[in-house]
This record gives structure tokens, sequence and C-alpha cells, in this order.
């Protein structure tokens, strides 16, 4: 499978480090285009711009800040049938609040701006410095998957398990409203209750 990872922040490059030792195809586009260019070159993958990248993939990530995305979808052409991976957590500037929440979730609202993509909600619960397979030697972490799309949630939760992660099915989209609020429950364990980035949540079955 071709996946286009767009955005070259830490998740993004944790994201393109981790999936190129997979054996998918990975091309990495960005706003920045010159970062994108020495990520790919560094993993051994393709880079292009946003529009070329969607339009070459099978899959496409988001691994941008939740406000940048209704601006970089409108870049990506036509994502009719696309598996959308939303990892966002739509938090404000000083991630400390929810910027939505409660009757909707980030992950519907880009459902709205792409509606003939089929979107998944996953990866926002854990931290670019637990994407190494090096990082996780304690436990297996696990990646909660939303979406309305059965077989898109199925290849979301495949690319999570060959990357090392155990995939919940956490259900439909609108999930996502549950699932942000852990992701932003976690930013503040990590950021503001001094536990660092290295903690991630899991659901245990007694």
């Amino acid at each position: 499978m071709k996946i286009a990872i767009i955005g070259t922040g830490n998740m993004g490059t944790g994201l393109a480090n981790v999936l190129a030792t997979t054996n998918h195809d990975i091309v990495i586009a960005s706003r920045n285009s010159a970062k994108a260019q020495t990520l790919a070159k560094n993993i051994g993958a393709e880079s292009g711009c946003i529009e070329t990248a969607v339009k070459s993939a099978e899959m496409v990530i988001l691994a941008l800040p939740y406000q940048a995305v209704k601006e970089v979808l409108l870049s990506c052409g036509d994502l009719t049938d696309k598996i959308l991976i939303d990892i966002t957590n739509p938090v404000t500037e000083d991630f400390k609040e929810l910027l939505i929440g409660h009757v909707t979730s980030g992950a519907e609202e880009i459902q709205a701006l792409a509606p003939k993509a089929k979107i998944v909600k996953a990866f926002n619960t854990i931290f670019a410095q637990l994407l190494p397979t090096s990082a996780r030697t304690k436990q297996t972490l696990q990646v909660f998957i939303a979406s309305d799309d059965d077989n898109a949630k199925t290849v979301v939760s495949n690319i999570a398990n060959s990357i090392g992660f155990e995939p919940i099915d956490a259900g439909p989209l609108c999930n996502s409203r549950f699932i942000e609020p852990i992701g932003a429950m976690n930013i503040h364990f990590a950021f503001f209750l001094g536990q660092g980035p290295t903690v991630a949540p899991i659901w245990v079955k007694a």
C-alpha cells in the first residue's frame, strides 16, 4: 500500500521513520517542501507536493495541527475513497483545552470537509517519542481506532499492528468525541503534570 504522510513535525517524522521499516511505499508531503524532501531522503522515500502525494496514495495520514487541516485539505485534490487517518487532537495553541467536543469531534469535522473520504481516527493518544519500537520494550501500547467504514478500520488496524501496536476497535467515527478528550488528558499528563511524553492510555480488560 502507498501511504502519503502530510506533515513533517514530530508525529509525521516519527510515523515516516517507523512505517519506512514496513513493506509499504511512503511519500512525504508538507507545507514546507524542503523539510519533506529532507525527511524523504533520510528514509529512502518519495516526496512531492501535497496534491501529488495524495493523488498517488491509497492512504493519507494527516500529521498536522488540527487548526491547519482545513487549509491542507483544500490543497489535497480529490479524496474520493481515500483512507484518511486523522491523528490530530483539536486543542488550543497552549495545548490546555479542547477546541470542540461533546456534540462533535475534530474527526467528524474533517469528515464534513472531505465527505467522500474514509476518515479513521487513530494514533492521537500516542506521542512521537513512543513510535519507535525501541521505546516500547516494556509493554504493547494500544491505538484506539474509530471509523464509520469497517474496511478502512481494518486496514488501519493492520497498519498499527505492523508497527507493534495493539489496535483497539473504538466503534464509529462519532466516538472520536470520547477519544479526543483522552488524547487531551494524555497531553496534560505529559506536559503539565510532569510525566513526560512517554505516557499512553491502555484499556485494560479485567
